[in-house]
């Protein structure tokens, strides 16, 4: 069954199965973290309101909140069998309470309130563990603050509990460094003060101890005029007394066997010394948890297999579960490092591992069989009936693991592979383990655990900038960590600015040994591939994009890419983030592209590269004829690279979802395609991509692409690709109100389209510069080139552009009083759209006649036009027109008289531009700033 998990100690969050949920802007992230917070409880939605929006809501909110909770409700997984689900008058969201970090943290805290000292270390740990950061942080509303303080108080209490447990069991020394950390943080708060004194005096520091009781007592007088609390004072007067309690000795992190095992029989305790830093985790050691506490049944053995990448910190989870469960295990723990992917040695053969563990339950060397069939069964005869631990390390592949299994179900196997080891997950019922990188709260907090506060509070920017540069990885996080500690007068910031260059990030991830050398590490899993996954490794570092199909990697290799990106699936080399999406971590990528250029020639770079851009210009060229079909397409004068793989779209909806997923793979595409000299690639790349980026609103990313295009094209010479970028960008710098800018583009393409006698550019140049001239207010000009550019095209032959153009000379028309022309120009324009099938261009020009007749005074039709006109923006889902045609309806309804609903259609304009999370200074938000009376800030 499908496993949806969630989080509010932290960021909002929400996983399907480990895969990250993209759970849209921050109200809506309100509402969903209203609804976990009273997980399986109905949530009002006055309450919701209050959530989301606090003392000052939108007029129309329930509109807004319903629009949330569908589009969360279409985030969340279809095949999870929760859900959110409406309750009276309000909605509540249906899960596991075990699902919500929050409530598990409530329950693991609880339990360890009513537990024994050994249950409780381990659960308030667990509980701990959860917290990513501050709850509720990327939300900023007063019910969220007023939620997080509470929820602060929460942690800290817990926290204290758990450092009163520690100190009971003796874990004064480990314990120092955090006191005193948490004494600092809360300097009025006597319970972490008596906390530290405690651990300082019973660490052998009593001078120390005494100086924190004064240190705290004048504290407390100065800013408060108090005196120390009883607790306090009766701990000073006992360590005056030497009546302190002694220390019990430091425990094992867990109790050891209740029951002594019989004379003469040997107890392996083979476990290394669990980590000295371990964070974050919280989801893979409760997944341990569930498989330890299940019913066994028939299995041979509870197994688990740890997977990821080198580096990861599969041994350190592996052991840190260990230590913490090894009462759970009377008869021993074995563990065996099986070298799979070991810098230094070959992996250990199955006949070593097994005479290993023989010889670990006590068997006589000389009896132990010759013969591997005999060395199982003898080893799995040693271990039947008994409670062991047994933690298979660094394992290569199944083959070498299904030997050393014992054969019993008492007995529990931790297998840890940067391979997934699918044969032992299908064949042996083993549960799969994998691990992810830590998040940006968890791997500052490893920082912080290695370098102390003082290091890591002096340089806040620098530690943000190594948490980034590093991408969650422990062992890239540890061996800076050690390369600081190594050179303390050295800045963090020095530390990350080396990290700042891709080429020799993994130079400043080596510490000087192989098991602290980024590179080493990464090495270990590259040897152990097949050549062709391999290949595919180096050449995934030709493409920067977060993720990619199978149809770009197959362009990449210039083959079928399936079996060998499932080598490197099952080697932990690259991650499938969602079905058919794979993503390589970005150290990897340093790693991948250093072996690309050692070992692959220029030749076969630049062929790859070619190949993937094909595939990226034929795909889009492709969606964006099927997005905006009536436009008048480029022709791609470019033949296709031998090998690339080319996606055809099948329909408008398939075209959208594939820009969508590929839009920033498509940004950098530009950019590389600019930098290699491949100016006709770059700008036809640009030209299929703009469409797309103009309905989303991306006009930073159309300037940003088309003047790469525009770069390229001038330095080989291209004059189409030029006119064309100067047309996009000067359309775009119209859309911002950068008009004279726009100008001086549209003159630069007016002249190149004259210089290269294209018709159909100087009919789209004048069509431009209507639009400029128009937004000037210098209506007659811009009539003038609306009537040359339609005489162009209607020459040439160009329905769709025609149908444009009779749109913006209705507009003109109507702009200049020509009532009569007006409206029959724009109805011209809507015949010819429905003609074509072109629904959003009917809808412009529906639009356009509304505003005709709206200055015709014709009220009553031009509504029925703009309601026609939403209609169909609606359908085509272009948000900003859909807002802009509520203002003009509006507009319209206080032109008859009812300003009541002009103000409902303008605040649901709003809604729209607040949803959409646009700026202040838009020209549409502007518009509605003037007649709601308000300066336009949200």
């Amino acid at each position: 069954m499908l496993r949806v998990d969630f989080g509010v100690l932290g960021e909002i969050c929400a996983w399907a199965d480990g895969r990250a949920i993209e759970l849209g802007p921050a109200r809506q992230r309100s509402v969903l973290a209203a609804l976990l917070v009273k997980v399986n409880q109905p949530v009002s939605l006055d309450q919701l309101t209050d959530c989301v929006w606090g003392e000052d809501p939108p007029r129309r909110p329930t509109a807004t909140l319903q629009s949330y909770l569908s589009r969360l409700r279409t985030s969340l997984p279809a095949a999870w069998d929760g859900g959110i689900r409406r309750s009276g008058g309000g909605y509540l969201l249906r899960a596991d309470e075990s699902a919500v970090d929050l409530h598990r943290f409530h329950d693991l805290r609880d339990r360890a309130r009513a537990s024994d000292d050994a249950t409780a270390e381990r659960l308030y740990e667990q509980a701990l563990d959860l917290w990513r950061g501050e709850p509720f942080a990327d939300l900023d509303t007063s019910w969220a603050r007023a939620q997080r303080h509470v929820l602060q108080g929460e942690r800290l209490a817990a926290r204290l509990a758990y450092h009163d447990v520690r100190l009971r069991r003796g874990g004064h020394a480990a314990l120092l460094g955090t006191l005193e950390s948490l004494a600092a943080e809360h300097p009025l708060d006597e319970r972490p003060a008596a906390q530290l004194i405690l651990a300082l005096y019973r660490s052998g520091r009593q001078g120390e101890a005494f100086q924190q009781y004064e240190r705290i007592r004048k504290r407390l007088a100065a800013d408060l005029g108090v005196d120390p609390g009883p607790d306090l004072r009766l701990l000073h007067h006992e360590m005056l007394t030497a009546a302190v309690a002694p220390a019990p000795a430091e425990p094992a992190p867990a109790p050891s066997a209740p029951t002594p095992p019989p004379a003469g029989v040997v107890v392996p305790r083979q476990l290394p010394a669990p980590p000295p830093v371990f964070v974050g985790r919280p989801r893979e050691l409760a997944t341990l948890d569930d498989a330890l506490t299940g019913d066994g049944g028939d299995r041979v053995a509870m197994i688990s297999a740890i997977g990821g990448y080198g580096g990861i910190g599969k041994t350190w989870l592996a052991l840190y579960w260990a230590h913490h469960h090894v009462d759970r295990f009377p008869d021993g723990q074995i563990y065996l490092d099986l070298r799979g992917f070991d810098a230094a040695n070959a992996p250990m053969p199955v006949e070593t591992a097994l005479r290993l563990l023989i010889g670990a339950l006590g068997a006589d060397p000389a009896a132990v069989p010759r013969r591997p069939e005999e060395q199982t069964a003898l080893y799995r005869s040693l271990t039947a009936r008994k409670r062991l631990l047994i933690v298979l390390d660094n394992a290569r592949d199944t083959a070498q693991v299904v030997p050393l299994l014992p054969g019993t179900p008492s007995c529990t196997v931790l297998v840890t592979s940067r391979n997934q080891l699918p044969g032992l997950i299908a064949g042996h019922d083993a549960r799969h383990v994998p691990l992810d990188v830590l998040d940006a709260a968890e791997a500052r907090r490893l920082l912080l655990h290695h370098l102390g506060p003082e290091r890591i509070d002096a340089e806040p920017e620098a530690v943000a900038a190594l948490v980034e540069r590093c991408a969650g990885l422990p062992l890239a996080l540890s061996i800076i960590a050690a390369r600081a500690l190594m050179s303390p007068w050295l800045p963090l910031s020095s530390l990350a600015e080396e990290l700042r260059e891709e080429s020799t990030r993994l130079d400043a991830l080596d510490a000087g040994e192989l098991s602290a050398d980024l590179r080493t590490v990464f090495a270990a899993s590259y040897r152990a591939l097949e050549p062709e996954a391999a290949r595919l490794f180096r050449l995934l570092a030709l493409h920067p994009g977060p993720d990619l199909p199978p149809p770009a990697a197959a362009s990449l290799m210039g083959t079928d890419a399936r079996r060998p990106m499932a080598g490197l699936v099952r080697a932990h080399l690259v991650t499938e983030q969602a079905p058919g999406r794979f993503a390589l971590h970005d150290l990897l990528r340093d790693y991948a592209a250093e072996r690309a250029y050692a070992e692959d020639s220029e030749a076969e770079r630049d062929a790859a590269l070619r190949r993937l851009l094909d595939h990226y210009l034929h795909t889009a060229h492709a969606a964006a004829l099927l997005f905006y079909p009536n436009r008048r397409a480029i022709q791609l004068t470019e033949p296709l690279a031998p090998g690339a793989v080319p996606v055809v779209p099948r329909d408008h909806q398939q075209a959208a979802d594939w820009l969508a997923a590929e839009s920033q793979a498509l940004l950098w595409a530009v950019r590389r395609a600019a930098d290699a000299g491949l100016a006709t690639h770059a700008w036809q790349l640009a030209w299929s991509l703009a469409d797309y980026l103009n309905r989303q609103g991306r006009w930073q990313d159309i300037l940003t692409t088309q003047q790469a295009a525009l770069e390229a094209a001038r330095d080989q010479g291209d004059l189409v690709g030029q006119c064309r970028a100067h047309q996009t960008i000067a359309r775009t710098q119209l859309r911002l109100g950068r008009h004279d800018d726009a100008r001086v583009q549209l003159d630069h393409a007016l002249d190149l389209s004259t210089r290269l006698g294209d018709l159909a550019l100087q009919a789209r140049a004048n069509h431009s510069l209507t639009m400029v001239f128009s937004a000037q207010e210098r209506h007659g000009e811009a009539l003038a080139h609306a009537q040359r550019a339609l005489e162009l095209y209607r020459d040439l032959g160009d329905k769709s552009s025609t149908a444009d153009i009779l749109n913006s000379v209705g507009w003109e028309h109507a702009e200049l009083g020509h009532h009569r022309e007006a409206i029959d120009h724009c109805e011209q324009a809507v015949a010819l759209y429905e003609s074509l099938g072109d629904p959003y261009g009917q809808a412009a020009a529906l639009d356009s006649l509304g505003y005709a007749l709206h200055r015709a005074g014709d009220h009553d039709r031009a509504a029925g036009r703009y309601r026609q006109a939403l209609r169909l923006f609606r359908e085509v889902g272009d948000r900003v027109e859909e807002a802009v045609c509520l203002v003009n309806l509006g507009d319209t309804h206080r032109s008859a008289g009812d300003e009541a609903a002009a103000r409902r259609e303008w605040q649901a304009a709003l809604d729209i531009l607040d949803e959409l999370d646009r700026p202040g200074d838009d020209p549409v938000r502007s518009r509605l700033a003037a007649r709601l009376g308000r300066t336009g800030d949200r």
